[in-house]
Protein backbone atom coordinates (compact mmCIF):
# COMPACT_ATOMS: atom_id res chain seq x y z
CA UNK A 1 0.00 0.00 0.00
CA UNK A 2 0.91 3.22 -0.70
CA UNK A 3 -0.45 6.53 1.07
CA UNK A 4 0.23 8.51 -2.08
CA UNK A 5 -1.10 5.67 -5.06
CA UNK A 6 -4.05 8.18 -5.79
CA UNK A 7 -1.72 11.49 -6.38
CA UNK A 8 2.12 10.15 -7.56
CA UNK A 9 2.86 7.97 -10.54
CA UNK A 10 4.57 4.28 -9.20
CA UNK A 11 6.77 5.11 -12.39
CA UNK A 12 8.22 7.96 -11.61
CA UNK A 13 9.38 9.17 -15.36
CA UNK A 14 5.67 10.23 -15.28
CA UNK A 15 5.82 12.94 -12.95
CA UNK A 16 7.45 14.82 -16.36
CA UNK A 17 4.68 13.86 -18.32
CA UNK A 18 3.66 17.20 -20.47
CA UNK A 19 -0.17 16.96 -19.38
CA UNK A 20 -2.35 19.35 -20.89
CA UNK A 21 -4.28 21.41 -18.40
CA UNK A 22 -7.67 21.98 -19.86
CA UNK A 23 -10.82 22.66 -17.35
CA UNK A 24 -13.21 23.12 -20.49
CA UNK A 25 -11.82 19.49 -21.82
CA UNK A 26 -12.17 18.10 -18.35
CA UNK A 27 -15.34 19.45 -17.59
CA UNK A 28 -16.96 18.19 -21.44
CA UNK A 29 -15.48 14.64 -19.85
CA UNK A 30 -17.14 14.75 -16.84
CA UNK A 31 -20.92 15.89 -18.29
CA UNK A 32 -20.38 13.46 -21.07
CA UNK A 33 -20.54 16.16 -23.94
CA UNK A 34 -17.36 15.38 -25.66
CA UNK A 35 -19.28 14.40 -29.01
CA UNK A 36 -17.56 10.76 -29.07
CA UNK A 37 -21.05 8.72 -27.74
CA UNK A 38 -19.68 5.89 -25.87
CA UNK A 39 -18.13 8.18 -23.94
CA UNK A 40 -20.95 10.66 -23.54
CA UNK A 41 -22.61 7.52 -22.44
CA UNK A 42 -20.68 5.82 -19.71
CA UNK A 43 -19.83 9.51 -18.08
CA UNK A 44 -23.74 9.93 -18.39
CA UNK A 45 -24.43 6.73 -16.61
CA UNK A 46 -22.18 7.50 -13.84
CA UNK A 47 -23.28 10.93 -12.99
CA UNK A 48 -26.88 9.41 -13.24
CA UNK A 49 -26.63 5.99 -11.01
CA UNK A 50 -22.62 6.11 -9.73
CA UNK A 51 -21.27 3.29 -11.20
CA UNK A 52 -20.45 2.12 -14.63
CA UNK A 53 -19.02 -1.13 -15.69
CA UNK A 54 -15.17 -2.17 -16.17
CA UNK A 55 -14.77 -1.87 -19.88
CA UNK A 56 -16.51 1.49 -19.63
CA UNK A 57 -14.41 2.85 -16.73
CA UNK A 58 -11.32 1.66 -19.21
CA UNK A 59 -12.60 3.55 -22.48
CA UNK A 60 -13.20 6.52 -20.60
CA UNK A 61 -10.29 6.91 -18.76
CA UNK A 62 -8.19 5.91 -21.88
CA UNK A 63 -9.90 8.81 -23.49
CA UNK A 64 -8.94 11.35 -20.69
CA UNK A 65 -5.45 10.22 -20.43
CA UNK A 66 -4.57 9.77 -24.03
CA UNK A 67 -6.95 11.41 -26.43
CA UNK A 68 -7.51 14.71 -24.30
CA UNK A 69 -4.20 14.11 -22.47
CA UNK A 70 -5.55 15.10 -18.87
CA UNK A 71 -3.49 14.25 -16.05
CA UNK A 72 -5.04 10.70 -14.65
CA UNK A 73 -5.36 12.21 -11.27
CA UNK A 74 -8.29 13.99 -12.47
CA UNK A 75 -10.06 11.20 -13.52
CA UNK A 76 -9.27 9.63 -10.49
CA UNK A 77 -10.46 12.43 -8.59
CA UNK A 78 -13.81 12.15 -10.32
CA UNK A 79 -14.26 8.66 -9.75
CA UNK A 80 -13.52 9.18 -5.93
CA UNK A 81 -16.41 11.65 -5.58
CA UNK A 82 -18.68 9.61 -7.55
CA UNK A 83 -18.42 5.51 -7.66
CA UNK A 84 -20.51 4.13 -4.97
CA UNK A 85 -18.80 0.87 -5.28
CA UNK A 86 -15.59 3.52 -4.82
CA UNK A 87 -12.52 1.52 -3.71
CA UNK A 88 -9.65 3.71 -3.00
CA UNK A 89 -6.34 1.26 -4.08
CA UNK A 90 -8.87 -0.11 -7.03
CA UNK A 91 -9.43 2.97 -8.65
CA UNK A 92 -6.02 4.53 -7.85
CA UNK A 93 -4.27 1.51 -9.42
CA UNK A 94 -6.74 1.43 -11.98
CA UNK A 95 -6.05 4.72 -13.06
CA UNK A 96 -2.44 4.44 -12.73
CA UNK A 97 -2.72 0.75 -14.94
CA UNK A 98 -4.83 3.23 -17.97
CA UNK A 99 -2.11 6.16 -17.91
CA UNK A 100 0.80 3.27 -18.34
CA UNK A 101 2.32 4.95 -15.15
CA UNK A 102 1.47 1.93 -12.40
CA UNK A 103 2.90 -0.94 -11.16
CA UNK A 104 1.51 -3.29 -14.10
CA UNK A 105 0.82 -0.75 -16.58
CA UNK A 106 -0.93 -1.00 -19.82
CA UNK A 107 1.26 -0.53 -22.66
CA UNK A 108 1.40 3.40 -23.49
CA UNK A 109 0.57 2.35 -27.28
CA UNK A 110 -2.49 0.79 -26.15
CA UNK A 111 -5.57 3.76 -26.56
CA UNK A 112 -8.95 2.51 -26.16
CA UNK A 113 -11.25 3.53 -29.76
CA UNK A 114 -14.36 4.03 -29.08
CA UNK A 115 -15.75 2.90 -31.65
CA UNK A 116 -14.32 0.17 -31.61
CA UNK A 117 -15.40 -0.53 -28.48
CA UNK A 118 -19.12 0.45 -29.52
CA UNK A 119 -18.73 -2.18 -32.52
CA UNK A 120 -17.62 -4.87 -30.18
CA UNK A 121 -19.45 -4.52 -27.19
CA UNK A 122 -22.69 -2.48 -28.21
CA UNK A 123 -23.40 -3.14 -31.80
CA UNK A 124 -26.81 -2.22 -31.59
CA UNK A 125 -26.10 0.90 -29.29
CA UNK A 126 -28.69 -0.17 -26.86
CA UNK A 127 -26.49 1.12 -24.28
CA UNK A 128 -25.60 4.42 -26.04
CA UNK A 129 -29.18 5.46 -26.65
CA UNK A 130 -30.05 4.56 -23.15
CA UNK A 131 -28.37 7.57 -22.27
CA UNK A 132 -28.33 9.65 -25.55
CA UNK A 133 -31.74 8.87 -27.21
CA UNK A 134 -31.56 12.25 -29.30
CA UNK A 135 -29.40 9.83 -31.29
CA UNK A 136 -31.92 7.70 -32.45
CA UNK A 137 -32.52 9.93 -35.49
CA UNK A 138 -29.35 8.50 -36.74
CA UNK A 139 -31.20 4.78 -36.85
CA UNK A 140 -28.29 2.75 -37.92
CA UNK A 141 -25.61 1.83 -34.93
CA UNK A 142 -22.70 2.84 -37.63
CA UNK A 143 -24.30 6.03 -37.04
CA UNK A 144 -25.11 6.79 -34.08
CA UNK A 145 -20.92 5.48 -33.35
CA UNK A 146 -19.64 8.38 -35.13
CA UNK A 147 -22.59 10.71 -35.12
CA UNK A 148 -20.16 13.54 -37.04
CA UNK A 149 -20.01 11.60 -40.32
CA UNK A 150 -23.73 12.17 -40.93
CA UNK A 151 -23.55 15.58 -42.16
CA UNK A 152 -27.39 16.44 -42.20
CA UNK A 153 -28.64 14.47 -39.12
CA UNK A 154 -25.75 15.50 -36.99
CA UNK A 155 -25.62 19.78 -37.64
CA UNK A 156 -29.19 19.18 -37.02
CA UNK A 157 -28.71 17.94 -33.29
CA UNK A 158 -25.65 20.18 -32.99
CA UNK A 159 -27.76 23.35 -34.06
CA UNK A 160 -30.35 22.38 -31.47
CA UNK A 161 -27.59 21.46 -28.87
CA UNK A 162 -28.55 18.31 -28.62
CA UNK A 163 -25.28 17.08 -29.42
CA UNK A 164 -21.71 18.36 -30.04
CA UNK A 165 -18.93 18.46 -32.17
CA UNK A 166 -15.90 15.58 -31.22
CA UNK A 167 -13.57 17.10 -28.97
CA UNK A 168 -11.10 15.73 -30.59
CA UNK A 169 -10.19 13.03 -33.64
CA UNK A 170 -9.42 10.00 -31.80
CA UNK A 171 -6.40 9.08 -34.79
CA UNK A 172 -4.99 12.31 -34.39
CA UNK A 173 -5.21 12.76 -30.23
CA UNK A 174 -4.02 8.59 -30.64
CA UNK A 175 -0.68 9.89 -32.32
CA UNK A 176 -0.78 13.07 -30.09
CA UNK A 177 -0.35 11.03 -27.39
CA UNK A 178 2.01 8.35 -28.73
CA UNK A 179 4.33 11.32 -29.19
CA UNK A 180 3.87 12.28 -25.44
CA UNK A 181 4.76 9.04 -24.29
CA UNK A 182 8.20 8.93 -26.44
CA UNK A 183 9.19 11.86 -24.87
CA UNK A 184 9.16 10.61 -21.28
CA UNK A 185 9.84 6.28 -22.27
Amino acid sequence: YSKNLASVPINLKFQNFPWRKSVKDLDLWKKGKTGIPLVDAAMRQIYEKGWMHNRLRMVVGSFLVKNLLLNWTLGEQYFQETLLDYDEASNAAGWQWIAGCGADASPYFRVFNPILQSERFDPQAKFILQYLPQLQILQKPSSIFQPHLQEQAFQSLVNQNLYYEPLVDLKDSRNRALEAYQKIK
